[in-house]
C-alpha cells in the first residue's frame, strides 16, 4: 500500500456478530451469509470469519462472485441468487455452486444440459417483488416435474424474497400468503431447505413453521434493525393500523449486540496557509472568510468520499470539508495541530456508519459498497 488511504476491517467483530445472531435465533437450521457485492464492500477475505461465527451456507448474486468465493473456501455451500447463462453452467458445476431456478425456461435449460456430476438447485418464487421467480402455479408445477425427473439435479431448496419488513404494512402478510398459494400442492417437508427471510424478517417476525433457513445480510455487518417500542400517540396509531389493516403482529426491538467492523481512513498530504478572500478547489467553490489552515487528504469521491459527510476527524478534532470533493483529493479546514502524515478518520468509529449514511442521504448498504476497489482493505 503506497497511498495511505484504506478501509480497516475487524474480522473478529463480524464473527461475534454472526455468533450472536445464530445463538439468538437458533430455531433456524440454515443460516445463509449473504456476501454479494464483495461481502457488502468488506471483501471476501471476511468469509471464513462469518463461517466461524455460525454461517453454514453462503449466497452471492453472480457466477463471478460464486467462483471468487471458492478462492477463499472450497467447502461451504454457495447459492447463486441470480439465474445464470448456460455459458456459466460448467464452471459452476465444477465448483459445486448451487443454482437458482427462477423460470420454466431456466428449468428447461438446466434439464437439457449434460451435467458431468449432480448439481443442487433452489426454486425461486415471485411472491410480489415482480423481479425474479415463478409467479404462475402451472409453470412452477411443470418446472418441478422436469427437475425431479432429472437424476443429475438435486432439488435442495425453495425460497422467495420479501420486499418489506411487514412492521407497519400489509406486504409481508400478502407475500407470505402468495408463497402458501404457490406451494399448496408442494410437499415442503420433502424439500430440505425453505428460506424466505432476510435480516429484517428475521428480527421482526417469528419463524413460520414451514421455514428452516434465513438469509443474513446487513445484520452480519453490524445493524440489528431494532426499532423503538412506540408510545403515546404513535402506539395508538400503530394499534389502529394493525387492527384495521389486518397486519400480523411483529417484533420491534431485539437484544442483539452487533457492531460495525468497517472504518475508512486517509492521510494528510498537504497543509497550506490560506488567507481571507482566497479560494479553495474547483470552481472557486469555497472562499475563505478568515485566515485558515487547509489540509488536503488523499481521498476523493472515487474512494467513497462525499461532501455531505460535512466533517472528518483528525487528531480527535472534527474538521470541516471545504469546497467540492475531487475524484482523488479532499480539502478540510484544520488547526495548527495538524501536519502532513496525520491520519484522518472519514467514518467508522468516531463518526459511525449510521451517522455517515444519514449525512450522505443514503443507507448503510451504499456506504459499505460505495468505496472503490482502489482503496485497500486492511484486516485485523
Amino acid at each position: 500500500m503506497y497511498r495511505n488511504t484504506f478501509v480497516k476491517i475487524d474480522k473478529s467483530i463480524l464473527k461475534e456478530n454472526v455468533h450472536n445472531i445464530t445463538q439468538s435465533y437458533s430455531e433456524y437450521k440454515y443460516f445463509f451469509g449473504v456476501v454479494k457485492g464483495d461481502a457488502y464492500g468488506h471483501g471476501f477475505e471476511v468469509i471464513n470469519s462469518l463461517i466461524e461465527g455460525g454461517v453454514n451456507y453462503l449466497a452471492v448474486a453472480t457466477p463471478e462472485e460464486a467462483l471468487r468465493v471458492r478462492d477463499f473456501n472450497k467447502e461451504i455451500p454457495v447459492l447463486c441468487l441470480e439465474p445464470v447463462n448456460t455459458n456459466a453452467f460448467s464452471a459452476l458445476c465444477e465448483n459445486d455452486i448451487t443454482f437458482t431456478v427462477d423460470s420454466l425456461q431456466n428449468a428447461k435449460e438446466l434439464c437439457s444440459y449434460e451435467w458431468k456430476k449432480t448439481i443442487k438447485a433452489h426454486i425461486k418464487l415471485d411472491t410480489g417483488m415482480n423481479r425474479l421467480g415463478f409467479k404462475d402455479e402451472n409453470q412452477l408445477k411443470e418446472a418441478l416435474d422436469l427437475l425431479k425427473k432429472n437424476p443429475k439435479i438435486e432439488l435442495e431448496g425453495i425460497y422467495t424474497h420479501l420486499a418489506t419488513s411487514g412492521v407497519n404494512d400489509i406486504y409481508y402478510d400478502l407475500q407470505l400468503d402468495n408463497f402458501s398459494k404457490l406451494t399448496r400442492d408442494i410437499d415442503l417437508k420433502s424439500i430440505p431447505i425453505v428460506h424466505i427471510g432476510r435480516s429484517l424478517i428475521l428480527v421482526h417476525h417469528k419463524k413460520p413453521p414451514f421455514v428452516n433457513g434465513v438469509r443474513l445480510g446487513i445484520c452480519m455487518y453490524g445493524f440489528s434493525q431494532s426499532l423503538p417500542e412506540p408510545t403515546g400517540i404513535r402506539k395508538i396509531k400503530r394499534d389502529f393500523l394493525l387492527k384495521h389493516k389486518g397486519i400480523s403482529e411483529s417484533i420491534l426491538s431485539n437484544d442483539l449486540h452487533l457492531h460495525t467492523a468497517f472504518s475508512l481512513y486517509s492521510e494528510v498530504i498537504s497543509v497550506k496557509k490560506v488567507k481571507k478572500g482566497e479560494f479553495v478547489g474547483y470552481s472557486a467553490g469555497f472562499i475563505a472568510n478568515e485566515d485558515m489552515n487547509v489540509a488536503t487528504l488523499a481521498i476523493g469521491y472515487f474512494d467513497g468520499m462525499d461532501k455531505k459527510l460535512g466533517k472528518v476527524v483528525i487528531n480527535g478534532e472534527k474538521c470541516e470539508i471545504l469546497g467540492e470533493v475531487c475524484m482523488d483529493m479532499t480539502a478540510v479546514k484544520v488547526s495548527d495541530r495538524v501536519s502532513c502524515g496525520d491520519l484522518a478518520e472519514i467514518f467508522g468509529y468516531t463518526v459511525s456508519i449510521s451517522e455517515a449514511a444519514r449525512n450522505m442521504g443514503v443507507n448503510a448498504y451504499k456506504v459499505f459498497t460505495g468505496i472503490s476497489h482502489r482503496v485497500p482493505r486492511i484486516y485485523e
